[in-house]
């Protein structure tokens, strides 16, 4: 039995792996973000480490994915064409989820590259609008699981759903974090007859 070419197949190839890498550095990058906004590791200089390291790794990811959509642009079977790559659900091959690692792909690439402008942004409007890499995440779970070949496996599957457990905890984590510090923040009611304590401060 001969083998077979993997030429044809070579760019599909190409796109699968950088595809799966994308989302693994994307799941690593979101973990580490998680980490840093909750504050669980607090000895000194690991912050630091750990946003250099969220840097490059966020980086890396946005890379990965311009090769997982452009090595596409090769492959013969498919052939989604530019307006495929970057017009979301116009892509003839699973419109739909096709369409959302569309979504993933412009939303991370807001999201990475927003770091660099966070000063005219303002780093608390910056804050905000970073939390929503969580939907990156979570766009390119359910892009990997409706459009990709690998889907029905179960490594990709345990590849994908089980970083799903540390993140929503964490989610969850900074959520009744904020809640915490903003009720500590809230001016609490006076007794009657005594100023409130906003009232005071002025």
């Amino acid at each position: 039995m001969t083998p077979r070419d993997p030429t044809p197949y070579l760019w599909w190839l190409v796109s699968r792996a950088s595809g799966i890498v994308a989302l693994g550095l994307v799941t690593i990058a979101v973990l580490l973000g998680l980490t840093m906004s909750t504050k669980l590791l607090r000895r000194p200089g690991v912050g630091r480490t750990l946003m250099r390291l969220h840097q490059h790794v966020a980086l890396v990811g946005l890379v990965a994915i311009a090769v997982h959509g452009l090595a596409l642009l090769g492959d013969p079977w498919l052939r989604p064409g530019l307006r495929g790559l970057t017009v979301p659900f116009a892509m003839s091959y699973r419109p739909l989820f096709t369409g959302l690692g569309v979504l993933a792909g412009y939303l991370a690439v807001l999201l990475g590259l927003s770091f660099y402008a966070r000063r005219r942004i303002g780093v608390k409007r910056w804050r905000r609008l970073h939390r929503a890499t969580v939907l990156v995440w979570v766009l390119g779970v359910i892009h990997t699981l409706g459009a990709g070949s690998d889907a029905a496996t179960q490594w990709l599957r345990a590849f994908v759903l089980l970083p799903a457990i540390p993140i929503v905890y964490l989610t969850v984590l900074r959520s009744l974090q904020g809640r915490t510090r903003g009720a500590s923040r809230r001016p609490r009611e006076s007794r009657p007859g005594a100023p409130a304590l906003a009232e005071e401060a002025t």
